[in-house]
């Protein structure tokens, strides 16, 4: 495994993308294989979503909610149109998703992923239908964003297409890594 170090400029691409009708495909099987329960968290602490948040992020230069004071982030999960689920599978945590519903008629996909134990078992097309239909389930939504970067996983972008988002932006950026990630995987 290659690593890039902290403290490295990476440059990135982020693609903004939307859906702006309920999809047509119902709510999916379950995977094949143990059986997954998708579990809503009830006001969860911070080092919760923090766990989360690395364990599915730390490969991804995932860091932004690092630089939030424990306060701001409790706030923000804490707020009623702010919601955490948690895909549990053989009893620990396979991956989770983040619903923010604070924009009306809005509900932004702001956190999505599977621990990299889980990858590659047929559960993130699961946990993302699960995702987009709860979210399309909230009262008032008209229109589900999510945003994706050319530092995620390399299938991340597809996935969304798949289960029917559209690319409505691109934004090119540059930032200094406060932790090395795996750099075999970032696309040249």
């Amino acid at each position: 495994m290659s690593v890039t170090p902290a403290g490295t400029a990476q440059q990135y691409t982020v693609t903004w993308l939307e859906m702006t009708e309920r999809p047509s495909y119902g709510w999916p099987h379950q995977p094949l294989g143990a059986p997954a329960s998708l579990l809503k968290a009830e006001d969860p602490p911070v080092w919760f979503f923090l766990s989360l948040y690395d364990a599915v992020g730390r490969d991804y230069a995932w860091e932004e909610m690092h630089d939030r004071s424990e306060e701001d982030l409790a706030r923000w999960l804490h707020h009623p149109e702010t919601s955490l689920y948690t895909l549990m599978r053989q009893g620990w945590p396979h991956g989770f998703f983040v619903l923010d519903h604070r924009v009306p008629e809005t509900c932004n996909l702001a956190y999505f992923g599977l621990v990299p134990q889980a990858i590659g078992r047929g559960l993130g097309r699961f946990l993302l239908q699960n995702a987009v239909l709860t979210a399309w389930d909230l009262p008032g939504t008209q229109k589900l964003t999510v945003n994706t970067n050319t530092l995620d996983h390399p299938r991340a972008l597809q996935t969304y297409q798949r289960c029917g988002f559209d690319p409505v932006m691109r934004t090119d950026h540059t930032r200094v890594l406060k932790r090395p990630i795996d750099a075999s995987r970032i696309p040249d």
